[in-house]
């Protein structure tokens, strides 16, 4: 097996329904501009609540895995991957 490198960032997705859909608005916003992505990991999870004591949002911490490639924007992909 080739020899590989790979990113880990923090993410956070909010939602008015719920945890789930939270995490996954962060993972699909990733995906977007993100190629290669591994593994999302759920970290985190709080919610807002307003002055009533009424949830106002769901939000979820999540870690995302990507590949980095040959060439990526850090300067130190290339070295790390020679």
């Amino acid at each position: 097996m080739a020899e590989s490198v790979y990113k880990v960032i923090e993410l956070i997705g909010s939602s008015s329904e719920s945890w789930e859909k939270a995490a996954k608005a962060a993972v699909e916003r990733a995906a977007a501009s993100l190629r290669d992505l591994r593994v999302a990991e759920v970290v985190e999870q709080d919610m807002l609540i307003d002055e009533g004591g009424r949830i106002e949002a769901y939000r979820t911490k999540v870690r995302v895995s990507f590949k980095y490639e040959k060439g990526s924007q850090d300067p130190l992909a290339d070295e790390r991957l020679e």
